[in-house]
């Protein structure tokens, strides 16, 4: 039999854990295998990196799909349980579970949508008309957003005192507070699920930026009053630049709030925090790298 391909896992994925226990996903993986009768020849076929198996990419990919439409969670790491809304689904008793299919879920619509171009367009890549540089980088990208949002859901299920750090150890990894242990001496006053304190710009302490940091769920937007409130509180400091960094969003007057003084901030929100997380390899770790090359002109003598 042939390895089914990720959108016919996600129906029987689901119906595995739908007695509601937590099971970890290499059991998923193992029950699935047994449901499909994956030989173990096929279970070592590797994807054309030779870094993972085709099967297990697979059923990574459906409970990606599945976590990204609110039908399952995953508690712990490794672990995966089924959701409220996983169970309604299940009750209607679906012939199948596929893309198409979780496009009626507003999350997964948005982890899907494409991102917009310069002019608003939306940048969708088809095979057919469409170089494989183009689709590669299209590819690259979905699997970039899923991580981020991947990234972003972890955040927010641990104490706030790791995001306290996290904000630490990226700033730190980014060039500022010049180390770890100089850093943490800077940061340090726990405010409303997060920090509150100064860190150097640059490893000689030329200058302080002072860094505000909440943690706070996805749709409780942080408005421009915070906004103000900051720059009230540099003024205070006597400082003149300063980040403010949340896990959720900005609203528009927020993004289009500019003091009247010298004062310089920057605004990093939970998508522009897990970016720079993935840029910084901060909580990620290298799994494949691709090279495209082209012909060397100078080699051959071409002009």
């Amino acid at each position: 039999m042939a390895i089914p391909d990720y959108q016919s896992l996600m129906l029987p994925l689901l119906k595995i854990i739908s007695d509601g226990k937590e099971i970890t996903f290499r059991d998923a993986v193992e029950s699935l295998a047994k449901e499909f009768d994956v030989s173990e020849e096929e279970r070592k076929e590797l994807l054309p990196s030779g870094q993972s198996p085709v099967f297990d990419n697979r059923v990574g990919w459906a409970r990606t799909y599945l976590k990204k439409s609110g039908l399952l969670e995953s508690p712990r790491r490794g672990t995966l349980k089924i959701t409220d809304k996983g169970l309604k689904i299940l009750s209607q008793k679906p012939e199948n579970i596929n893309v198409k299919f979780l496009k009626q879920f507003p999350e997964f619509v948005e982890f899907q949508t494409p991102k917009r171009d310069s002019v608003g367009q939306e940048t969708i890549y088809e095979e057919e008309t469409h170089t494989p540089e183009e689709l590669l980088d299209d590819s690259y990208q979905r699997i970039r957003r899923a991580l981020a949002l991947e990234l972003l859901s972890k955040v927010m299920n641990l104490p706030p005192s790791f995001f306290e750090r996290l904000v630490i150890e990226l700033l730190v990894k980014m060039g500022y507070g010049g180390s770890i242990q100089d850093a943490g001496k800077a940061i340090g006053k726990t405010g409303d699920e997060g920090i509150d304190g100064t860190i150097k710009e640059d490893k000689l302490g030329l200058d302080i930026i002072y860094v505000q940091a909440k943690r706070w769920q996805t749709g409780n937007v942080v408005g421009r009053p915070e906004i103000h409130k900051f720059v009230g509180a540099l003024a205070g400091q006597g400082a003149k630049k300063g980040i403010f960094i949340t896990t959720s969003s900005f609203s528009k007057e927020a993004l289009d709030y500019t003091p009247k003084n010298e004062t310089k901030i920057v605004l990093i929100d939970g998508e522009k925090l897990a970016q720079l997380m993935i840029d910084y390899d901060l909580g990620v770790s290298l799994v494949n790298k691709y090279e495209i090359k082209r012909i060397d002109g100078d080699y051959f003598g071409e002009e």
